[in-house]
């Protein structure tokens, strides 16, 4: 397994605990989190910067899934699936250097992993929809910006 690879589970790893124990000082279950679970330092950085990023970014990340989940509130969702779509997108939102596409189907695949039956499919339907509506897709193309 590849270190981004590594990262983004232990990312979802992390988000998902801090949902599920609803702890009021989230910097102390993540530190707890981080001594228990040791990877790869490059893994385990790049993990970090994506759940803090996800973290101080939550209530923009909420606001677009919300917006291109159509017919689902997100209390509704699956913990994996809507912790999954937030770090895909706050990278296809703030990591410009990681293809829109590289994002997508890294979150797919984890959501074949972690999530349902359905996951995969809705978390990609709901993944293409976001880069579609914050651009992600045009930055790709071949003669395109970035």
């Amino acid at each position: 397994m590849g270190a981004r690879r590594e990262a983004r589970e232990l990312a979802l790893q992390a988000l998902y605990q801090l949902d599920m124990s609803g702890d009021d000082d989230p910097a102390r279950s993540l530190s707890l989190f981080w001594l228990h679970f040791r990877g790869r330092d490059d893994a385990q950085q790049f993990a970090r910067e994506l759940v803090d990023g996800v973290c101080a970014s939550r209530e923009r990340l909420d606001a677009l899934i919300r917006d291109c989940a159509e017919h689902w509130r997100l209390p509704r969702l699956s913990r994996v699936d809507l912790n999954l779509l937030r770090l895909a997108t706050f990278e296809l939102l703030e990591r410009a250097e990681i293809p829109a596409s590289v994002s997508i189907n890294e979150a797919v695949d984890i959501a074949r992993r972690f999530g349902g039956e359905d996951s995969a499919a809705f978390v990609n339907g709901v993944l293409d929809a976001i880069a579609t509506a914050v651009g992600a897709k045009e930055k790709e193309k071949p003669g395109g910006a970035g």
